[in-house]
Order: structure tokens, then C-alpha cells, then sequence
């Protein structure tokens, strides 16, 4: 059985810790009495993130650093080490995602999203796991249901997340003698800045708005469910409704399900290609 586990007084980092989840998940841990450094691409919002928290009375760190580049990484986690003393929980939040047509997706969009989601976690990962290792840490994955089912028209974002779960689930073996705990989390369509920041197909940031299934969640909630979730040792929190039905109905009965998952998306990128031959004609 898994070890409760609490966070007064230990050393979390969260990546993309400028806004959306990572603001989320910083204030939720900051509440428990943890000491936090956020890490963000844009140093300016991470810094403003660390303000809001350290006029709140949380020790906190903001430090810039694009996830994708290994050697930024390795530098952010020697920092947090040698502020904190060590480093207790790594969330890997930093996340992009595109919305286009694999044919018409330029291959570069593809190495993009798989640095930051991907990539971007496997160097924070190694950086911090030394200290990680030595504390007996937890390690959060941020993934998707898009980790564990199909998602049409994002095919790159797909492939990052699979390759998370991939990654974490054998990490998670290797860890276990160690007593480093490894949970992955698997969130549904949340009202966060991902959506609005998403590339096209060419790697610009698309102007078209995110189709949806189900329920929007909220950063808080999702926050509160993966600190409860943290705090009980879970290995895997599939959240939402649709999400766990996704999860079940993939597994069982996946030819439905991409039927089903397709006719609910499908339209938007029919109406963004419209739109894109409108606008060169």
C-alpha cells in the first residue's frame, strides 16, 4: 500500500508554473505549506505567478527556462538545489499542442510539440532524480487522455503524450525500489492558455477556436484532484467523466470509440480547411 505522503515544508517544481495548471498546482501546494520554484519559457509570468505566491507568505522561486533545451534544464535544477537544499516533488506540466491535419502538418510542428511534452519532462526528469532519489520524491506526469486514446487532428499531441505514458509507467518500475513515487496524470479539456496557444499546421499559432467534448474543467479542480491523488500515492488519475469513459471505451471496444471520438471532431478541421481555401482564393 502506498505511503501518504505530505508536503509542508518540501520542495516542489513545476514546469509552465507561469499560468493555467502550473499556477494551479503551485497555489494548491503552496496552501499545504510547501516551498515552491516555478519554471516557465516566459520568465516574466513565472515571476509574477512567484510574487502573487510570496506575498501570500510561500517561499518561491521563479526561474526561466525552456523545457526543451536539456542544458537550460540542468541548470534550472541546480538552481532549485542549491536555494531549497533539494528537490521533493517535479510536476511536469509545460505542455503545446497543434491542431491540424497529420497530411498537411509540416514535420517540424511534430519535433515542437514532442520537445516541450515529451522531451521537456525526460530532461527535468534527469536532472532532478538525483535529488529526487535522495528525498525518496514524486515525480507527476502530466499526460492526457490523448496518452491513452486516439485524438483526431492531433496527432503530434497524441504521439507526445503516448510517448509520456510510455516513459513514466517504466520509469515508474525502475524508481520503486528507491522509493520514488511516480504518478501520471491524465486530464481532460481544462480552461487553460494550451488551447488558445496551439499551433497550425504550418507552426503558427492557430486562429481557430478548440473544439471540446464534454465538460470544461477548471484549473483549480483539476489541481485539487492531483494534490489528493498526490497525497494518497496513486499511480494513475484519469479525471472527467468523459475521460474515464475514454479510457474504458478505447480499451474495450476501440473501433467504436474512434468512430465516435472522429464524428465529434472531425468537423472542425473540415471547417478550418474551408476557411483556409476561402482565404487564399
Amino acid at each position: 500500500m502506498a505511503r501518504r505522503r505530505e508536503f509542508a515544508g518540501k520542495v516542489v517544481v513545476v514546469t509552465g508554473g507561469g499560468g493555467g495548471l502550473g499556477a494551479a498546482y503551485a497555489r494548491r501546494f503552496a496552501q499545504a505549506g510547501a516551498r515552491l520554484a516555478l519554471l516557465d519559457r516566459d520568465g516574466d509570468a513565472a515571476r509574477a505567478r512567484a510574487a502573487e505566491l510570496h506575498d501570500r507568505g510561500t517561499e518561491c522561486v521563479a526561474l526561466p527556462c525552456d523545457v526543451s533545451v536539456e542544458g537550460e534544464c540542468r541548470q534550472a535544477m541546480a538552481a532549485v538545489s542549491e536555494r531549497f537544499g533539494g528537490i521533493d516533488v517535479l510536476i511536469n506540466n509545460a505542455g503545446i499542442t497543434h491542431r491540424s491535419a497529420f497530411a498537411d502538418t509540416d514535420t517540424g510542428v511534430f519535433h515542437r510539440v514532442m520537445g516541450v511534452n515529451f522531451f521537456g519532462s525526460l530532461y527535468c526528469t534527469k536532472a532532478a532524480l538525483p535529488s529526487l532519489r535522495e528525498r525518496r520524491g514524486l515525480i507527476v506526469a502530466v499526460s492526457s487522455i490523448a496518452g491513452i486514446a486516439p485524438l483526431y487532428g492531433r496527432t503530434g499531441y497524441a504521439a507526445s503524450k503516448h510517448a509520456v505514458q510510455g516513459l513514466f509507467s517504466s520509469l515508474r518500475t525502475e524508481l520503486a525500489e528507491a522509493g520514488v513515487g511516480v504518478m501520471i496524470v491524465c486530464p481532460g479539456f481544462t480552461a487553460t492558455g494550451i488551447g488558445a496557444a496551439a499551433l497550425d499546421a504550418d507552426g503558427s499559432v492557430t486562429r481557430h477556436p478548440q473544439s471540446t467534448v464534454g465538460r470544461v474543467a477548471t484549473p483549480e479542480s483539476v489541481a485539487e484532484a492531483v494534490f489528493v491523488a498526490a497525497q494518497r500515492g496513486k499511480r494513475m488519475l484519469v479525471l472527467t467523466a468523459v475521460g474515464k469513459t475514454t479510457l474504458w471505451v478505447n480499451k474495450l471496444f476501440p473501433g467504436l470509440y474512434e468512430r465516435l471520438m472522429a464524428r465529434s471532431l472531425r468537423h472542425e478541421l473540415e471547417h478550418r480547411a474551408a476557411a483556409g481555401r476561402e482565404a487564399t482564393d
